[in-house]
């Protein structure tokens, strides 16, 4: 028995435990290559903290923390880190009913109406509803409950929880699909809480984590426990960043699980010890690992599936259990090779990143097999940028059959639309390759025709012509809804309704009737009912997925206003006396061109010269498109690229005077301020460098239809936001091409907002607009 760390790390009296664990004796080697493995994919990827754990039979040979578990703080992340793992709980709640199976208190065959009396969900299938078939995800539930799901951040009691699955029915007959479901192994949770009489929570502490010496976990955390919580992190396709949310769930037994890489490592060795703890005290029985660890309602053919709350598969040859977690701001994995007895532990604190703590752990478990069986030691993939110039070259629409693929250049980097989700392609010599946050593997040759997958198949280069108008009866759907922490778009593709949920994955939905759609038979939400929900007075306030209700936010499509936090017209008599903050150059030669003297196909719409703006008072008093020559030249090219696509260019402000930034950042409330530049710095519009631009249709003269209203302070305006209509977003994304290949750049918060490259060569300005020569 190894009991170097336990012993020093828990007995009284002793000092701290290590914050790491140095690799044991012959494990060096393998802890370098995981380290420059680990810090190459924490750079590339922007993930801030991780930490992990490698087991070889009854010892944690390493565990080490890499980055930052407080970035703010500069706190580094450890091996005693303690995260939130997710789904990693379900393991647990498995075990808890494996040991109550055991004692004769329940079956794994009876109908769980037996143990719950009150649960009755809406049935048509008139098939019992089994422990077994909730532990396999083989009862047909749906994935989220009424209260207490994924984004309630209300913190329900596990009963309510529970109990609010009565308004639900399930989505397929019992054992006839595999349905991942929260709600059901939450089911099996509260079964645990009423047979015992004690909660959940408390159950598990006392028969499993103790046991098991998981000294810093809890399914409801302790204060100790919160201190040491890393900060998690969210992120989304249009760009933002924030810390994650932090409630208790109500699906608790499936999801709410806190604990260490450590503290996972010794859950590890107790499975590799079949079921003993470290002090000799079984918490299962191996008969009844086996049975977690056999594929339910399989054939004797399959090689892969849920067994009792574990997913199973082969590795090298060998069986393997796992489970991943996806949490808010978290991303873990549990791997473990029982019939040789290696397993890792990993944790990262990035939204939905399980594709890269899922190769870090993987490769970990491909060290220790070759550690083990004396082969020399892989080498961990990388890539490398595909170049800007490639990547423009590359972009476009390719098609196989009725599916499309979409490549696209957003910040310099290439991108690639294909399936559920957006992600990064990068290169492996000459070949491309997805190699994002989300996904990796995709690979293609560059062909003449497209691109060529390994397989043969090709992806051919396809028109991308202006997409067709939507259904009108879709467009009361078309918005956001839900929570900000976690926020459903509805949006249209290709002449589908979408949706866009759980910030990253898109699902077609299938028509059924007035309001009603459903989710595909694939996913996270595979075969839920979707069905709009209307007001007395016909409009859309929400949708309902499966058992969740997600509450329509409010939107306009009428002018943008904000309330001045001071009256615009006190503004204008202060601006007077001010003078822009003092640069030292040397810049370039000012020389600001009128651009409809330049191409007076470029159409004027100058909305600080008129009321129609977020302050709703003319700012200017002379209606003219001003910018430094090389910028106005370059805009005249962009129009004369678009005339190609029947386009021309709108411009609704140009050179503006610092005094009129000034004013905006003063009138415009805090929360509201990364729309209006800070007068401190400047704007690039005070420098004659940055132009507010849209389009409109040359043969109709009129404007085209974008995804939000110009100056409208929301995220419909960001520059990626990934809701609307096709038809909409299609002609942002023609905007931006025609401006970037001219050498403007996009602001991330407006995509109607353009800068000049050279804007740093410029001073700031401040003269009015009609003194301009």
């Amino acid at each position: 028995m190894y009991i170097g760390f336990v012993v020093l790390g828990l007995v009284q009296g002793c000092k701290p435990p290590q914050e790491n664990l140095p690799p044991a004796p012959g494990y060096e080697t393998i802890a370098r290559r995981l380290e420059v493995a680990i810090r190459y994919e924490l750079d590339d990827k922007g993930i801030p903290g991780f930490s992990i754990a490698l087991v070889d039979g009854d010892r944690i040979v390493w565990a080490q923390g890499f980055g930052y578990a407080h970035p703010d703080r500069k706190i580094p992340a450890t091996a005693r880190t303690v995260y939130r793992v997710a789904s990693i709980s379900k393991l647990f709640t498995a075990l808890a009913v494996m040991q109550l199976v055991e004692q004769g208190v329940l079956d794994l065959d009876t109908d769980v109406r037996t143990y719950l009396p009150d649960f009755h969900p809406e049935d048509s299938f008139e098939a019992p509803i089994t422990l077994r078939q909730l532990l396999s995800h083989r009862s047909g539930q749906v994935r989220e409950p009424p209260v207490g799901h994924y984004f309630d951040p209300t913190e329900p009691s596990l009963q309510a929880t529970v109990y609010s699955l009565n308004e639900t029915r399930r989505v397929y007959p019992p054992e006839t699909r595999t349905k991942y479901s929260n709600a059901a192994v939450s089911v099996a949770g509260f079964v645990v809480e009423q047979v015992t009489g004690r909660p959940f929570a408390d159950y598990v502490q006392q028969a499993l984590l103790e046991p098991m010496g998981m000294r810093s976990s809890a399914f409801t955390p302790r204060p100790e426990l919160q201190r040491r919580l890393a900060t998690g992190y969210m992120w989304t396709y249009d760009g933002r960043r924030f810390e994650a949310p932090v409630f208790e769930l109500g699906i608790l037994p499936a999801a709410n699980l806190y604990t260490t890489v450590t503290d996972l490592g010794r859950f590890l060795i107790t499975l590799f010890r079949k079921g003993e703890t470290e002090q000799d005290t079984p918490i299962v029985t191996p008969a009844s690992l086996e049975t977690m660890w056999t594929i339910q309602y399989a054939d004797s053919t399959q090689t892969q599936g849920f067994g009792l709350g574990f997913y199973l598969s082969r590795f090298r040859g060998h069986r393997r259990f796992q489970h991943s977690g996806v949490m808010y701001g978290y991303a873990s994995r549990v791997y473990g090779l029982p019939d040789v007895q290696l397993g890792v532990a990993a944790v990262g604190t990035l939204d939905a990143t399980n594709v890269v703590t899922d190769r870090l752990a993987e490769y970990a478990l491909d060290l220790l097999l070759a550690y083990r069986e004396g082969r020399p030691l892989p080498d961990y993939p990388r890539t490398e940028p595909v170049t800007e110039t490639q990547a423009r070259r590359l972009a476009g629409r390719y098609r196989q059959g009725t599916r499309y693929l979409d490549l696209f250049v957003q910040d310099s980097t290439l991108y690639a639309r294909l399936g559920e989700v957006v992600d990064r392609v990068r290169r492996q010599g000459d070949t491309l390759i997805v190699d994002g946050r989300l996904t990796y593997g995709l690979r293609w040759q560059i062909t003449d025709r497209g691109l060529q997958a390994p397989d043969g198949t090709t992806w051919e280069r396809a028109d991308d012509p202006v997409p067709a108008p939507m259904p009108e009866r879709w467009r009361p759907y078309i918005g956001r809804y839900g929570w900000p922490h976690n926020t459903l778009y509805i949006l249209e593709q290709d002449g589908h309704l979408y949706a866009l949920i759980e910030w990253f994955f898109y699902y077609p939905l299938i028509e059924v009737g007035p309001d009603e759609f459903r989710m595909p038979d694939y996913g996270l939400y595979m075969g839920e009912r979707v069905a709009f929900v209307r007001t007395t007075d016909g409009r859309v306030a929400g949708v309902r997925i499966g058992g969740v209700f997600w509450e329509r936010w409010p939107e306009t499509d009428t002018l943008f206003r904000i309330q001045p936090i001071r009256p615009v017209a006190e503004l204008m008599q202060e601006v007077q006396s001010l003078q822009p903050p003092t640069e030292t150059g040397p810049f370039q030669e000012v020389e600001l061109v009128d651009l409809q003297q330049l191409d007076p196909t470029i159409r004027l719409d100058l909305r600080y010269a008129t009321a129609d703006n977020f302050l709703g008072t003319p700012l200017y008093r002379t209606a003219r498109a001003l910018l430094q020559r090389p910028a106005a030249e370059a805009l005249v090219r962009v129009q004369q690229r678009l005339r190609r696509l029947g386009l021309g260019l709108i411009i609704h402000d140009a050179y503006r005077p610092w005094y009129v930034t000034w004013m905006m950042w003063e009138a415009t409330p805090d929360s509201l301020r990364h729309f209006v530049a800070d007068p401190a710095h400047g704007s690039r519009h005070n420098r004659g460098c940055a132009v507010d631009v849209s389009l409109y249709d040359l043969k109709t003269g009129q404007p085209v239809e974008m995804p939000s209203g110009y100056d409208e302070f929301t995220e419909r305006a960001y520059a990626h936001y990934p809701g609307g209509t096709h038809r909409q977003r299609w002609y942002r994304e023609r905007l931006r091409e025609a401006m970037e290949a001219e050498g403007f750049r996009v602001y991330p918060w407006e995509w109607w907002h353009y800068d000049c490259q050279d804007w740093q060569q410029y001073p700031l300005l401040n003269f009015p607009i009609e003194a301009a020569p």
